[in-house]
């Protein structure tokens, strides 16, 4: 994990996932309330052919996919409880915790 300050001055933690992928959490800039971006920074679509497996879609440089998560706090609280429970138990059993 990388912690740092974007261009404009805001708090950014960068960090590779599971498959290697670059991913961010950033403070937002969004002026209303308080909120964050989460998420892979650049994706990656790819399509399933025979016989080759996953290959990259090749898109237009103008392409746009939303990958990142602007969550508020309240939705944070929200989904907070099963992100501990996996932490705690590897599990996320749907229930109230």
């Amino acid at each position: 994990m990388k912690i740092e300050k974007t261009n404009r001055g805001f708090d950014i933690i960068c960090f590779d996932d599971f498959y290697g992928e670059k991913c961010s959490l950033q403070k937002s800039s969004l002026a209303t309330e308080d909120a964050i971006w989460f998420g892979v920074d650049d994706p990656k679509p790819k399509v399933l052919k025979q016989n080759e497996g996953w290959v990259e879609i090749p898109l237009p440089s103008d392409t746009l996919i939303a990958s990142r998560m602007h969550l508020s706090q309240a939705q944070v609280k929200e989904i907070l409880p099963y992100l501990i429970m996996f932490a705690e138990t590897g599990e996320i059993d749907g229930e109230t915790p």
